[in-house]
């Protein structure tokens, strides 16, 4: 990212080949939306050459990355939130997943783990997202939200709580 902030943006789709996938499903995960994740993500990567000033050198990239693509969310979801959306429409992800007859039942844990995702209100499904899906350390998310680690560990066990009350109730549906 330095060689990119001091001009070489040639240098930009090598970050882009190493982190595509991950803000892609982080974005993913986080709008339950694919077409829309592949939206934002080309956003992050135009959003750090266009930013690539802001990013301070000797910081990690990675913490600086999910920053960028928190805030692009975050912008996509404040221009947006006045219409009416099924933004994370519960019935919305179930015609999204696969319509085999023939679910093995990983599959179904799968599906309704998901759901119970979307459930989780923003902040909760963000958590979960970035520790347990980005396998991002608490340092490096409390960085990010500006918080203490203490805090987002409290944040992510509640979420995790949550997370749980949600599945087995869908689990018992």
């Amino acid at each position: 990212m330095e060689a990119v902030k001091n001009g070489d943006l040639q240098q930009a789709s090598v970050l882009f080949d190493r982190y595509q996938l991950r803000i892609y499903n982080f974005l993913a995960r986080t709008t339950m939306d694919r077409a829309l994740a592949e939206d934002l993500t080309q956003n992050v990567f135009l959003r750090i050459i266009k930013y690539r000033n802001s990013y301070r050198e000797g910081n990690r990239f990675q913490s600086w990355i999910y920053q960028v693509a928190r805030n692009v969310f975050s912008d996509h979801y404040q221009a947006n939130k006045n219409r009416k959306s099924d933004f994370i429409s519960v019935e919305k992800m179930s015609d999204t997943m696969s319509d085999r007859e023939e679910e093995n039942e990983q599959e179904e844990r799968e599906r309704v783990l998901h759901r119970s995702l979307a459930m989780l209100n923003d902040e909760q499904r963000e958590l979960l997202v970035l520790t347990r899906f980005q396998h991002l350390k608490y340092e490096e998310v409390a960085d990010m939200m500006e918080t203490t680690v203490a805090n987002i560990k409290v944040k992510v066990h509640r979420a995790i709580a949550k997370l749980r009350e949600h599945y087995f109730e869908l689990e018992r549906n």
